[in-house]
Order: C-alpha cells, then sequence, then structure tokens
C-alpha cells in the first residue's frame, strides 16, 4: 500500500516506501511534532489529567485556515520509527494520560497499528482516539479494528463547492459521511468509566467556520436524522485566521457570536442531546501547542 499509497481517498499513488512523498507531503517515514498531555480536548477525553496526544507530521486535507498549519504542511517534526512510536504510547500512559491521541494520524495508519500492536503487547491499556479531518476510506479504517477505541472526526462542509474551495477535496462531504458509517460500526455505544472518561465511542466535530452556518445546520441535520444521539456532537466555535486570506476575504474575521448561536439553538430544536459547545471565551484563546522544530 505505500508502494502505491492509496491510504486516504487523495489516491496519489506515490511511491512513499520508495521516499517519494504523497498528497501529505510525507514518506513512509514516520514524523511527530508534539507528544504530549493535552486539556483543550472535550472533556470526556481530556478530563483532569489529560490527554496523551501525538501529533503527527503532515495531512491529507491541509485545508487553508488550518489551525495547525505548520504540522499539515509537514515543515516541522522529528523521525521516529514503529518501535519508538510504541515507546512513545507507554510513556504517555505513564504520565497519567487518560488516552492515546493520533492527531491526523491518516497517512501513517499501517505505522501506527504496527506500533500500537507493540505498545499493547507491552502493557498498554489506554483507550486510543483516532482524532481525523475525516477525509478517510473506510478500507483503511478497517485496518484498525480492534485497536482504536473512540473515533473523533471532524464533519467539515456539506458541499462539494465549498470542500473543494477550502480543502481541494470535492468528495469530502461523501468521503466523510461513508467513513463515519464505519467508525460507528466499529464503535457504536459510549462507554464511560466512573470519572466520566469515555472509553469507547465516537465523537464528531464541526468546526464553524465564517459564512456558512446553513452548511453547518445541513450536516447536523444529516448527523442527528442518521446517529441521533447515540454519538456525541461537538459543536466548535474557536475558528482563528492564522492569516490574512486575500482571496478568501470571508475567512478574515472569527465566528461571529449570532452565527454561532443560530447553530447551537438549531442543534437545540433539532433534539441533539449529546453535545459539547464552546463559550464565546474559546475564540480568544490559543488552542495550538508548541510543535518541534523542523528536523
Amino acid at each position: 500500500m505505500m508502494t502505491n499509497c492509496n491510504l486516504c481517498p487523495r489516491f496519489c499513488g506515490a511511491d512513499r516506501s520508495g521516499g517519494k512523498t504523497g498528497y501529505c507531503r510525507r514518506t513512509d517515514e514516520i514524523y511527530i511534532a508534539r507528544a504530549a498531555l493535552h486539556f483543550w480536548e472535550e472533556p470526556c477525553i481530556s478530563g483532569g489529567e489529560g490527554s496523551g496526544t501525538v501529533f503527527f507530521s503532515g495531512c491529507n486535507l491541509r485545508c487553508i485556515y488550518c489551525q495547525n498549519a505548520k504540522i499539515a504542511i509537514g515543515d516541522v517534526g522529528k523521525k521516529i520509527t514503529p518501535n519508538e512510536l510504541s515507546e512513545v504510547f507507554l510513556d504517555l500512559q505513564s504520565q497519567g494520560a487518560n488516552n492515546i491521541n493520533l492527531v491526523t494520524p491518516t497517512h501513517y495508519a499501517l505505522q501506527i497499528a504496527q506500533g500500537l500492536k507493540l505498545a499493547k503487547s507491552m502493557g498498554l491499556t489506554l483507550p486510543v482516539v483516532y482524532n481525523t479531518g475525516g477525509y478517510e476510506l473506510p478500507e483503511t479504517l478497517k485496518m484498525l479494528e480492534g485497536l482504536v477505541d473512540i473515533y473523533m472526526p471532524d464533519f467539515k462542509y456539506w458541499t462539494e463547492k465549498t470542500s473543494n474551495r477550502y480543502s481541494n477535496a470535492p468528495d469530502y462531504p461523501q468521503r466523510a459521511k461513508s467513513a463515519i458509517a464505519e467508525m460507528y460500526r466499529q464503535c457504536p455505544k459510549g462507554e464511560y468509566d466512573s470519572r466520566g472518561i469515555m472509553k469507547k465511542g465516537l465523537i464528531v466535530r464541526h468546526m464553524l467556520i465564517p459564512e456558512h452556518v446553513y452548511e453547518a445546520k445541513r450536516i447536523m441535520s444529516y448527523l442527528f436524522e442518521t446517529y441521533g444521539n447515540s454519538i456525541v456532537y461537538s459543536i466548535m466555535s474557536q475558528y482563528t485566521p492564522m492569516a490574512e486570506f486575500e482571496n478568501f476575504p470571508e475567512l478574515n474575521r472569527r465566528v461571529r457570536k449570532k452565527e454561532y448561536d443560530s447553530l447551537v439553538n438549531f442543534c437545540m430544536e433539532l433534539g441533539i442531546e449529546n453535545a459539547y459547545i464552546q463559550d464565546g471565551e474559546s475564540a480568544k484563546e490559543s488552542f495550538i501547542p508548541e510543535f518541534i522544530a523542523p528536523a
């Protein structure tokens, strides 16, 4: 699969094992940008102890407004082997993490599976979170069945026009739908420990972007009609312009309160109960951690 890479819907066919980079801008060598306890995920993921996050360098989406652009374009990171990755997982467990949180993992799915199997054989017992932009193939996700306990995808766009404009991925809406269906098949029921920390389940995120309340409502309607309150929804207001967008002027501001309130009220009217929302201060805070310097 890595000599003619088809791990994600890009189907770029790069010979990543031969040293070529795919659309993700990564070869088959694992690069991680950060591995540490992270306290700014949803409460059922971070809790008080923190989530053991591993940020992988590169990305198969590279949205123009990416909040973690430095790692999405692959400019930061440290090279490690699958064996060293398993040691990272075990070290995070020893620090008291609530889980192992794999951030932007798609293009390393094979190596991650290898690292997880080894770590589990060496005593890893924490739930594993697959934290993704939602641009996935069910076939790749099936390779992770039994290794991942919690799926946490984004559902970013409803229309092909918007997904093409911001992520160069016109097929994103359909890909996200099929990916979430597979995630739900694997993890259909939320399970929690006595502290309220999720042990198994599916959390679908949507970060509202300016001028796109209509699409957000369509996404939430679809999800609720399909999954009801059997999944957890995360409705995010933290969008922050990371640069001046000359060709995308609508993105040069934060989400307005009335936009976000309109979406939240709509979700409540739908009957959504299992949801996290953010207060107005969220967009003023930095959720972007420090990353490792360029390799």
